[in-house]
């Protein structure tokens, strides 16, 4: 079990495959179209609106519709119930994000060029920390946007969560919140990346186990 290891260990240091290096870099070029797309879309319906209003949080901006008058509008409605408004400063958040997906092409482009499978371990780690701290985030100002309301608001409501994923009644309102075209182009890397590794891993765990089990027949006294 122990030279298994050992095995499995020094294939983390071997270099990637030919044909992973080129998936790599292929790999990078939804992260670049991602940052020109938005991630999600928050969007309400109501009889007094039926055309809808909708929000679209890119990884750098945030817009609506109906030539962005629809981001003012919402923002008068959420007024009455005591909410935040919606603007670019209370979204700092975003900040961040343009810089996290321009350092993963960095990483990934490093990685197809020299990087070893420890580096493509390295990276579905950090693709994975990035993403799930990312949700954490949004899931997080979606919550504190909805249970931190100014008590001397024109309208009382229950503190609540609006819709984080699919839809949710509130009042008269019918919420919805989806990732869009951003967040799907990032899923595709995301996924690309996790399966290159799993299959380095596997292949490499099979080769460590094969070269163990021939040294251990190579070692084995003949039977006459």
């Amino acid at each position: 079990m122990k030279n298994a290891l050992d095995r499995f260990y020094q294939f983390l240091d071997r270099p990637l495959f030919g044909w992973s290096r080129i998936v790599l870099a292929l790999l990078v070029i939804p992260i670049i179209l991602a940052l020109g797309q938005p991630l999600w879309r928050i969007s309400m319906q109501a009889p007094q609106y039926p055309k809808g209003l909708y929000l679209d949080i890119y990884a750098h901006t945030v817009e609506s519709g109906n030539d962005n008058r629809d981001l003012k509008e919402i923002n008068i409605l959420n007024h009455y119930i005591g909410m935040k408004t919606i603007d670019r400063a209370e979204l700092s958040d975003l900040d961040w994000i343009p810089f996290a997906l321009v350092a993963l092409v960095l990483l990934t482009l490093r990685c197809a060029a020299i990087g070893n499978v420890r580096s493509l371990v390295d990276l579905a780690v950090v693709t994975g920390f990035i993403g799930a701290f990312s949700l954490f985030r949004f899931v997080y100002k979606l919550y504190s946007y909805g249970h931190n309301l100014d008590p001397t608001a024109p309208i009382k409501v229950e503190p609540f969560t609006p819709a984080i994923f699919g839809s949710k009644q509130i009042a008269n309102f019918t919420t919805s919140s989806f990732p869009q075209t951003g967040s799907y182009l990032i899923a595709v890397f995301a996924l690309g990346v996790v399966a290159l590794t799993a299959w380095h891993l596997i292949k490499g765990r099979k080769d460590a186990a094969r070269a163990d089990l021939l040294a251990r027949t190579e070692s084995s006294p003949a039977v006459s």
